[in-house]
């Protein structure tokens, strides 16, 4: 029988589909239902119960609109939110290293139950593999503006989640067969920073000893302006922006009216920044968990004692373009509003239209305007993916490796042509490749259709630099040196797939500077 025996009561799990050798617990409760009396509040400890626990089924998922496809919905209603699942050898040796991940979503959609994240082959592999949900949205990384109707609300209830589940997995991993002492937390896009937010916090300090981020994505808010999120989001509510007035909202109410808020920064081109995607939640820099951006903090040396794994992708932005989540910029004089608004150099701009080596054929409409450079959308798209992934994730190795840190580098450059469309090295396409999941078809559309011979033998060497990072520190190259001079950078590709240079603009961001923006 596969029933565990953890310090809050015994839980039975059953076999995987995928491994009869790998034994699946889901819906797993690391904390107690973030509403009622505690909301808002940090989390508070699951209850302990008596007999065995049934867990074979995924736990609901933190209210949100986002219907994703294999994935269940939220429900209003759904308070037990804070639940976590786990992959593991069935007869494992015990000490086994684990690894945690973290799902991203712009820090309002996503779960732990996305099919990207089934951990059956990681576990395969060796290691124990624990996912995790979190509140998202306002529920999570909204501010509470503190009042005379009780005690403050901390900002970062998201992160401290996190912190609950990782402080979980310190006390019952064992049980499990995994090691509290080689933890590795992996994530991607909002949870990548949100791992690099916990490298920079003391309350995170010792719970992780490694950490995997794929395509972090640069966006801290301050105080002041998440506090003039939360009162557009009150307004649209119809409540104050008090904590009185918001607890009196129920979580749909508040989903919907930041929703509502999101929609009016779409629709109005002289909005700013948040015109082009808005995300209008993520970490705050609060001065008691965060105390600045990630970057700024680890420049100073935070962090530096984890070791560190990151990756990026090669064309971060055109996914977002190609789900219309982002705004179409198409024409100059609108790529120089957006070059103005987030204070991009003209000669930045134009040296990226003269070096993108390889322009969309659906945008030939534009090459008589630009005869000799990209099209305009191309330009847009791939300043706005190192703007917000690319030379943010980049940076933020270098940052570690200098302050002495041990950090290894990555970029992911798999291009698809085939009969299911055209798909380039996009957001979230790396994350089926490492997980060892390509067989799922709800993620075709970000791999390009199934998956043939060559994309199973780069899943192979992707998903085994992760399990050897988890369990020796080392991926299967040279850490970077600190100095810059001579790095070595793992590139990501099939093996029938021509070289290309994919640092080709690193040098234009270093003359111009990366503004660190906020969401």
């Amino acid at each position: 029988m596969d029933v565990f025996t953890t310090r809050a009561g015994r839980v039975r799990g059953r076999r995987s589909e995928r491994d009869p050798g790998i034994v699946t617990v889901r819906g797993l409760p690391y904390a107690a239902p973030p509403f009622g009396a505690d909301r808002f509040r940090e989390p508070r400890p699951a209850q302990a119960w008596d007999g065995v626990r049934e867990c074979t089924a995924f736990g609901p998922v933190a209210p949100q609109s986002a219907e994703l496809p294999g994935s269940p919905a939220w429900s209003p209603g759904d308070e037990d939110i804070l639940t976590l699942n786990i992959w593991a050898p069935a007869d494992g040796p015990g000490g086994l290293p684990v690894l945690v991940w973290i799902h991203g979503g712009a820090y309002v959609f996503g779960s732990s139950a996305q099919p990207d994240f089934d951990g059956t082959a990681l576990a395969a592999r060796g290691l124990v593999v624990v996912t995790l949900n979190h509140r998202l949205g306002f529920e999570g990384f909204g501010h509470v503006p503190a009042d005379g109707g009780g005690p403050a609300c901390p900002d970062n209830r998201g992160l401290l989640d996190q912190i609950a589940a990782l402080e979980w997995v310190r006390d019952h991993i064992a049980a499990f067969g995994g090691s509290p002492g080689r933890v590795t937390l992996a994530e991607q896009s909002s949870g990548a920073t949100s791992v690099a937010c916990l490298m920079a916090a003391d309350r995170a300090r010792g719970l992780f000893r490694r950490a995997i981020l794929h395509s972090a994505v640069n966006a801290c808010a301050t105080v002041e302006g998440a506090a003039r999120t939360t009162a557009e989001v009150a307004a649209e509510a119809g409540v104050p922006a008090t904590r009185t007035g918001l607890l009196a909202a129920s979580p749909q109410t508040l989903v919907s009216a930041s929703d509502r808020v999101v929609d009016r920064y779409r629709q109005d081109p002289g909005s700013g920044q948040r015109h082009y995607d808005p995300a209008i939640y993520g970490p705050v820099a609060d001065g008691d968990l965060l105390p600045s951006d990630p970057l700024e903090a680890w420049a100073a040396g935070a962090g530096a004692e984890v070791e560190l794994l990151v990756c990026h992708t090669t064309e971060e932005y055109w996914l977002l373009d190609a789900v219309g989540s982002s705004a179409k910029v198409t024409t100059g004089q609108q790529l120089g509003v957006f070059a103005k608004d987030f204070g991009l150099p003209p000669q930045l701009v134009d040296a990226y239209r003269d070096r993108l080596p390889d322009a969309a054929p659906v945008l030939d409409a534009y090459r008589d305007r630009l005869p000799d450079a990209a099209p305009v959308l191309d330009v847009y798209l791939a300043l706005y993916g190192d703007l917000l992934f690319a030379e943010y994730s980049s940076r933020l190795a270098e940052a570690h490796a200098r302050a002495g840190g041990r950090t290894f580098l990555s970029r992911f450059d798999r291009r698809c042509g085939g009969a299911g469309g055209r798909v380039r090295a996009w957001h979230c396409a790396d994350i089926p490749f490492a997980f060892g999941n390509l067989h799922e078809e709800s993620l075709h559309f970000l791999t390009g259709g199934p998956p043939g011979p060559a994309d199973h033998e780069l899943s192979h060497r992707m998903a085994g630099a992760w399990a050897a990072f988890a369990a020796q520190g080392d991926p299967g190259w040279a850490p970077l040196s600190g100095s810059g001079e001579g790095d070595a950078v793992r590139v990501w590709r099939t093996s029938g797939e021509e070289a290309r240079e994919t640092d080709a603009f690193r040098d234009l961001w270093e003359a111009a500077g990366l503004p660190l923006l906020e969401p």
